[in-house]
């Protein structure tokens, strides 16, 4: 496929010619832009981002050397009213719970929705109430969180609404995004975004891979989202799988959709919709298309997808919770490599990614 690259960010243009240091290895570029990581960094929320974006030499995932663009998040974002997320009885509203995606709708997570699960997914298994009070079942501490947020419910937990709240997240934890400056075609398009995440919003917050809904499914729990489509989990802390309108717009050209991020490969991320509310048009595998305006970027998928990216096209940077190590995102790939160095492990219910 023959796309045209655009930036994500305005920084100097690189002109890598491949010249060979020693052993004729080619050496990524010498990169000093002040100026334009300020206007990268202006960007996002004030006091969304930890200190401010540095230019880093990286390794992409599948082995190439270039130049990535380091920015630091904190894994709880002040940027955010988190919550809530689980009502804690039938008879509350919608404003006291959060939201869930079945069949491409979002749904409100109120007390009426929790004691009709056995009816919504013909599965007379759902009871995650009390029928005497109406008391829903909520895991409510730390230790009830993490037991049932492993591959492996408790039992104990089955049947129960689970949320981890923004404080269990460790305090001081931070998550860096190394995203190439020009993004570098992938030889092999995964078919979906994987473990890091899809990228990265202009509101200070990580923009995940597909919630596991199957798994937490299966398990007879529920996981919500909140209103603004994130979750809590303390080995990554606050993160989106849905999209709603939480999020910080960027610039928009005419009717094009509003810019929202940067994906780990380096393309920018645009709204689901274009602002006259119409459908973008002729998307990729990976929800992105090409414009005059705006060259290669992607679309981000409706909020009751459970699919923000449907995959990277390029090749991905690294998620670190060290803001000083280096990125190596090929590191594993090599014989003898370990395991990549990408920070969090991949997340459990509420495993959402």
């Amino acid at each position: 496929m023959s796309i045209s690259r655009r930036r994500p960010f305005a920084l100097i243009a690189l002109v890598w010619a491949g010249c060979g240091g020693e052993g004729g290895e080619a050496r990524p570029p010498s990169v000093d832009s002040d100026l334009d990581q300020l206007e990268f960094a202006g960007r996002f929320e004030p006091g969304s981002i930890i200190g401010a974006p540095r230019i880093v030499d990286c390794t992409l995932s599948e082995g190439a050397a270039t130049s990535c663009v380091a920015v630091t998040l904190p894994a709880n974002p002040g940027t955010f009213d988190m919550g809530p997320w689980c009502p804690t009885n039938v008879a509350d509203g919608a404003d006291r719970g959060g939201i869930w995606p079945e069949g491409g709708q979002i749904y409100d997570v109120d007390g009426s929705f929790i004691e009709n699960l056995s009816t919504f997914y013909n599965d007379p298994s759902w009871q995650m109430y009390d029928p005497a009070t109406g008391a829903v079942n909520v895991t409510d501490t730390p230790e009830a969180c993490a037991a049932a947020a492993r591959p492996d419910v408790d039992p104990r937990y089955t049947n129960f609404c689970v949320q981890c709240l923004a404080a269990y997240i460790e305090e001081g934890l931070t998550n860096t995004y190394f995203i190439p400056i020009e993004p570098v075609a992938a030889s092999r398009v995964a078919p979906r975004v994987g473990h890091e995440g899809a990228g990265i919003a202009y509101s200070g917050v990580r923009l995940d891979a597909p919630a596991p809904t199957d798994d937490i499914l299966g398990a007879h729990t529920l996981a919500p989202f909140d209103d603004c489509g994130g979750h809590v989990n303390p080995n990554v802390g606050y993160h989106i799988h849905a999209v709603t309108d939480c999020l910080r717009e960027g610039p928009a050209t005419n009717t094009h959709a509003a810019e929202l991020g940067v994906a780990l490969d380096g393309y920018p991320l645009y709204a689901p919709l274009n602002l006259d509310g119409s459908t973008p048009q002729a998307l990729d595998e990976c929800r992105g298309h090409t414009t005059a305006a705006e060259g290669y970027h992607y679309h981000l998928g409706a909020a009751g997808s459970n699919e923000i990216l449907g995959c990277h096209l390029g090749q991905t940077g690294c998620v670190l919770t060290d803001p000083d190590a280096s990125c190596d995102a090929n590191l594993g790939s090599r014989p003898g490599g370990g395991p990549p160095r990408r920070g969090p492990p991949p997340e459990r219910p509420p495993r959402g990614g």
